[in-house]
């Protein structure tokens, strides 16, 4: 199931995805098929279906699992035993999970194959593009893409991030040329293990190649928006380097720098005085497009989480599209964005179907986000973990237009009806292929009482609430929160890095009671339990604010970098847990506010019919 495709050949890559989604059904069932006659004789997959590879069978034998029903499997090969007890191909290496999403690392087998269909589909990702922006193939991306350092397993097997593991690839390291996908970054700045010097590097090429950067980007917004704070605190100094074409003395990787010293070249005071001029600006609103005035589209992540970095980014965008091309995960390649330039929450993602066996959780929402699945009543989005075994899966072909569901994946590495806790809403189809909004991730929730509130949740009443700020000036950069249970009754307390517009110095700018007004915004956006258990169950104090110093989620990211989080893959996480977290963020709070009000709740009546 993985087709032959020259990059360049835009018109066959476009026509390829046509007939993978036209023939979605048939796709499907071959890839289904070819999973389990590959994989019948594994350990896992023989002691439900005894050796035999019937589809039917698979779904009636073959249980719906989440990571701690596998994981034994994962580490038994981890520590030295064959890969067949999941996988008849060779397992080359594992993956690790961000760390931020519900948890610990997770690790997830791969193969050489996989490698194969993870290249295809970024390839295929290039005429899709081409389709509706002209003229890529006249200039560069600079993309910001990082590294972590790997560790090998006992069994030998190296565990690293996905793209850690595309990057070091021979498939991206020894890529063939390609027109439409030049980075200003060289690898050796791509591939270098320090963050920092590795930031730095590719910041620098990117701004000595301004002219010809038609696009720029991360994988996450928040990546990008880091490297932006990154400028403002290097830009002198990027600069000086600029000016006398000379790389400064703590870059410090050999390769790196003599790649970097390559693109710099001579001395360009020119250049550093133009680039000069645009950072020495009071207000650094579009400043993407100052620096890089031939950028198409900046190129990042700004759905799920990342959504609430959308105004952040217009503002420092001068206009450009934001554009999300990929659906990925540690597990698996899902989807690509066919509309890049539809608006951020409009983007959906079209399920490729050769590249896994796609299954979906019905998730139904009701009055009160209440559950109602197989007449299981939950007062949470997500299916009640007891009841899975109930619930039967529906195939890709089948979801229902504007339907909510938990995607569950069969991979070609070793994962089998893998429940991967994204929380999906269909909104179209491309053919026969349905389209996903990216919701949120399942069981990211702040509780105290009843009250479950998730991630798209507090992501809508931030958004509200943030709404009394920006007429002031005020930007909200970054945000978590986490449930204090140290006083009764417990209460959210929100951590909030605000920007005023030109001016970090916002302690004295901003009101109180404009702060108060916010949280009490906050709980009248969030769900009647919420509502509830404050108003009349008093179960649930009132919701607090702290303002944070500029700089705070940065120290936040550096924490978990040095925890074993990737800088490429890292995303803040929205429910914090870790009482170290915490206290790195308490000790940056400048102001603390909370809400005066009680939020309105009345119960639930349904209408008669």
């Amino acid at each position: 199931m993985i087709p032959s495709y020259d990059p360049h050949d835009s018109e066959y890559g476009l026509k390829l995805l046509e007939d993978l989604t036209t023939n979605a059904y048939e796709v499907q069932q071959k890839v289904l098929e070819e999973i389990l006659a590959k994989n019948a004789q594994t350990e896992y997959l023989k002691s439900f279906l005894n050796g035999h590879y019937d589809k039917k069978l698979f779904k009636q034998k073959v249980p719906v699992v989440n990571y701690e029903d596998v994981k034994s499997f994962i580490e038994r090969i981890a520590n030295g035993e064959p890969s067949e007890i999941i996988s008849a191909q060779p397992i080359t290496e594992l993956l690790t999970s961000s760390g931020t999403s519900g948890g610990q690392p997770k690790m997830m087998p791969s193969t050489a194959e996989d490698l194969e269909r993870k290249t295809i589909f970024y390839n295929l990702l290039v005429p899709v593009m081409n389709k509706y922006v002209d003229g890529l193939d006249q200039g560069k991306g600079m993309y910001l893409l990082f590294i972590k350092p790997e560790i090998s397993t006992p069994s030998g097997l190296v565990a690293r991030p996905v793209l850690t593991s595309y990057y070091k690839s021979s498939n991206f390291r020894n890529r063939p040329f390609n027109r439409y996908n030049v980075y200003t970054s060289p690898d050796e700045t791509i591939l270098c293990s320090d963050s920092k010097q590795s930031m730095y590097c590719q910041l620098l090429c990117g701004l000595v190649q301004r002219d010809q950067v038609l696009r720029v980007g991360a994988v996450f917004a928040s990546a990008f928006l880091r490297a932006i704070k990154f400028l403002e605190d290097h830009w002198k100094e990027l600069c000086s380097n600029i000016r006398s074409g000379q790389v400064s003395d703590w870059i410090t990787e050999e390769s790196c720098r003599n790649a970097v010293s390559l693109i710099l070249g001579k001395p360009s005071p020119d250049l550093a005085d133009l680039v000069e001029h645009e950072f020495a600006t009071k207000s650094w609103e579009g400043i993407i497009k100052k620096l890089w005035p031939r950028t198409k589209y900046i190129e990042v992540i700004v759905t799920g989480s990342m959504a609430q970095y959308i105004p952040t980014l217009e503002f420092y965008s001068g206009g450009l599209p934001l554009i999300s091309t990929m659906y990925a995960s540690s597990e698996c390649y899902f989807g690509i964005n066919f509309k890049p330039l539809s608006k951020p929450h409009d983007v959906a993602y079209t399920l490729l179907p050769n590249m896994a066996y796609f299954e979906f959780l019905p998730v139904e929402r009701n009055h009160e986000d209440v559950v109602l699945c197989n007449g299981v009543s939950d007062q949470n989005c997500a299916i009640k973990e007891d009841e899975t075994e109930k619930l039967e899966t529906v195939d890709l072909v089948d979801v229902k237009l504007g339907h909510y569901y938990e995607l569950v994946v069969t991979t070609f590495t070793g994962l089998y009806r893998y429940r991967v806790g994204d929380i999906l809403m269909v909104t179209g189809f491309h053919n026969n292929a349905p389209q996903f909004r990216f919701m949120h991730r399942k069981n990211v929730v702040l509780s105290i009482d009843t009250d479950k509130t998730n991630e798209e949740d507090l992501l809508n009443a931030v958004t509200q609430a943030k709404l009394l700020l920006e007429p002031l000036g005020f930007l909200l950069i970054e945000y978590t929160s986490y449930a204090d249970t140290s006083s009764i009754p417990g209460h959210y307390v929100l951590f909030w890095e605000l920007k005023v517009k030109g001016n970090n110095d916002l302690e004295e700018l901003i009101h109180p009671s404009i702060m108060e007004q916010c949280c009490s915004t906050v709980e009248e956006s969030l769900d009647s339990v919420y509502r509830r258990c404050r108003r009349k169950d008093h179960s649930i104090g009132p919701l607090e604010i702290r303002i944070v110093k500029h700089g705070t989620f940065d120290a936040l990211m550096d924490f978990a970098v040095d925890e074993g989080s990737s800088v490429n893959q890292y995303k803040t996480p929205r429910c914090i847990k870790s009482e170290k977290a915490i206290k790195i963020l308490d000790s940056r709070v400048v102001g603390r506010y909370f809400s005066k009000t009680t939020p309105f709740w009345e119960p639930f009546r349904m209408e008669t019919k």
